[in-house]
């Protein structure tokens, strides 16, 4: 089964995730992070806004052994949603230079992660042992639902290491994406200039089968957008504080309407400032509910609302292009149940 047959029936996914999740008992050491959606608080999040953040039920798992050696080595493979290998490299443990095999943008992230670790932990990886580390995706690697963020937050869980630290000396960010990886609910979150905030919430709406999460059926880049966002440098202290508010209106929400007039007035400020029209204005203008943009506008996933049946709403969506759509159960986890209970 290939990703573009996957895409067009999102039940796929679910068969695949349980088919090639990595069994955790063949490892000496298992780690395992989950994807993330930004509910509120795009782009302003960085300069201090309250943003909500929903951990998916989707994420990425890293399983490690060893075994003893007279010249240690690391060799380090990657496995789509598939099982099919994407990545491969092999790299020796001084400064984690590549051993055989061209250099390529995927490789050096890698080594940027590793020796950020090691700068973090001076310890890391020094044994006299071959290294092997095995990643496996639970979703497509194009969905933008955090391949990165779990990566670097299992890298830090091994490393004995701050995986907030891991991310600021790294690719950056505001750490939300971190904080999803290690939450089994949602949570709000702050980013100080002093390090994150972030706690478990109580989301869990009455009106949760009016929502919807559409792929719009491209990744976007989120350096990319952090940038343009920067450039514009138009936030300020009110429109902190607006977001902030909005946040904390989502989180008592107890009325659609309400929830939808709390999306159009996120929109409207979030467009002001990076001069962006609002995803539903841009793109979806005939639609009978509400439409929000989640983290970096004008790629991955979105937020729908509608009083119409999930039949509907998809049929909307899949004459748009858009083949996938998630009910919030289906995407969203909600559960204190610990990881190594929701794995084989």
């Amino acid at each position: 089964m290939n990703i573009e047959n996957a895409h067009s029936n999102k039940n796929n996914i679910e068969e695949l995730h349980q088919t090639h999740v990595v069994s955790s008992e063949k490892y000496d050491q298992f780690f395992y992070g989950r994807g993330k959606l930004l509910l509120t608080g795009e782009y302003v999040i960085l300069d201090g806004a309250k943003g909500l953040a929903l951990p998916t039920k989707y994420g990425q798992s890293m399983g490690v052994r060893y075994s003893q050696s007279f010249s240690p080595m690391l060799h380090w493979k990657s496995f789509d949603l598939n099982g099919d290998l994407w990545f491969e490299a092999k790299l020796e443990f001084w400064q984690f230079n590549l051993v055989e095999g061209e250099l390529t943008p995927e490789i050096e992230m890698l080594q940027k992660l590793l020796r950020a670790a090691r700068s973090e932990n001076k310890h890391f990886l020094r044994d006299e042992v071959d290294v092997s580390v095995d990643t496996q995706l639970g979703f497509p690697l194009e969905w933008g639902l955090g391949s990165s963020s779990t990566l670097i937050y299992n890298i830090a869980q091994w490393a004995y290491v701050s995986p907030f630290e891991l991310l600021f000396k790294t690719t950056g960010g505001s750490g939300y994406d971190i904080a999803c990886a290690q939450s089994e609910r949602p949570l709000v979150y702050e980013k100080f200039k002093n390090g994150p905030n972030w706690s478990p919430s109580e989301f869990n709406p009455s009106f949760k089968e009016n929502l919807y999460f559409v792929y719009r059926g491209h990744k976007q880049d989120s350096r990319t957008g952090i940038s343009r966002y920067r450039d514009m440098n138009l936030t300020n202290r009110d429109t902190i504080k607006k977001i902030t508010d909005i946040t904390e209106k989502f989180l008592t929400c107890s009325d659609l309407n309400v929830f939808n007039n709390l999306i159009i007035e996120h929109e409207n400020l979030i467009s002001q400032i990076i001069d962006y029209p609002p995803v539903k204005a841009e793109s979806f203008p005939d639609f009978w509910g509400e439409i929000k943009s989640l983290g970096a506008w004008g790629g991955d996933f979105m937020l729908a609302t509608s009083e119409k049946s999930f039949e509907e709403t998809k049929k909307y969506f899949n004459k748009k292009g858009h083949d996938v759509v998630f009910q919030f159960d289906e995407l969203i986890n909600n559960t204190e149940a610990p990881v190594n209970e929701l794995l084989h």
